[in-house]
């Protein structure tokens, strides 16, 4: 298979820049059904060997890996010519099962760069009683080591990603999640991989030339973070991402911070359409 992919990118400013503020995003039925079902066949059939024959299918490589609908954002985080995934791990449950601990996995460092991205596959229907995987929005810039974080229950803003066969969602790698709780009975496959960048950051995604970063007030999502401190980190993240991290500090300290607090009608000195 192919080691490296270009291709148009499908995501403009206020989308990546909401990508920077929760930490994933989600695309519903992407796959094709016949593509599912055949990759459903080849995980009870393959099991454990399934990183070493899946990824040299011409027909998983096409409709998956290279969806389109997946790779136009992939693009669009990670530059011209990223890196495709190498390792495709099932997580693979026999529900029903109790909720599994929140973790990041292993390796996630916190910081603005985004170097990769995890990504996710539901070949199969996977709604609530399935134990779909909760995440929880704007963690990815939370540091918590993982024995710190088994003891926590219900997070308020969390989000479980039930969905249709055919799913994709891609996440920030270091962003909390865990296996929701499950009630039915059967099998729930989930395979998992990342792709990553080989390019520096630069702005090069679809452009909104009136973007702006700043929001009114707060974010429109519960927070798991200190006041002000999503969309700081969020802001930088989106920065780095363009290519203008010293645009960004130079920012802060400005009168575009602390956000929302600007005069009425009144465009901050510094600022910029980013």
């Amino acid at each position: 298979m192919k080691k490296a992919h270009e291709c148009q990118p499908t995501l403009n400013d206020s989308q990546v820049f909401s990508f920077c503020r929760d930490g994933y995003l989600m695309l519903e039925d992407v796959v094709p059904d016949e593509i599912n079902q055949r990759t459903t066949q080849f995980i009870d059939q393959y099991g454990k060997g399934l990183h070493r024959t899946l990824l040299k299918k011409d027909w998983f490589i096409d409709n998956v890996l290279l969806n389109s609908q997946v790779i136009g954002v992939i693009r669009s985080l990670l530059g011209a010519n990223f890196r495709l995934p190498v390792k495709l791990p099932n997580h693979r449950a026999n529900c029903p099962l109790p909720v599994q601990a929140w973790h990041r996995d292993g390796g996630a460092r916190y910081g603005c760069e985004l170097n990769h991205v995890q990504v996710f596959y539901y070949p199969q229907d996977t709604p609530v009683e399935l134990g779909p995987t909760e995440v929880l929005p704007g963690s990815h810039f939370l540091f918590s080591l993982g024995s710190w974080m088994g003891h926590y229950g219900s997070i308020r803003g969390s989000v479980l990603t039930s969905a249709p066969a055919g799913s994709i969602y891609i996440t920030v790698y270091s962003i909390w999640h865990r296996r929701g709780f499950s009630t039915a009975t059967g099998i729930r496959n989930m395979l998992k991989y990342k792709y990553w960048r080989t390019s520096p950051p630069t702005r090069d995604w679809i452009l909104e030339p009136d973007f702006d970063h700043r929001p009114s007030g707060q974010f429109d999502i519960p927070s798991v973070q200190q006041q002000h401190r999503n969309w700081y980190d969020a802001a930088e993240m989106y920065y780095w991402l363009c290519g203008g991290q010293e645009e960004f500090e130079a920012m802060v300290g400005s009168k575009e911070w602390p956000p929302g607090y600007a005069v009425p009608g009144q465009m901050p000195a510094n600022h910029h359409n980013f």
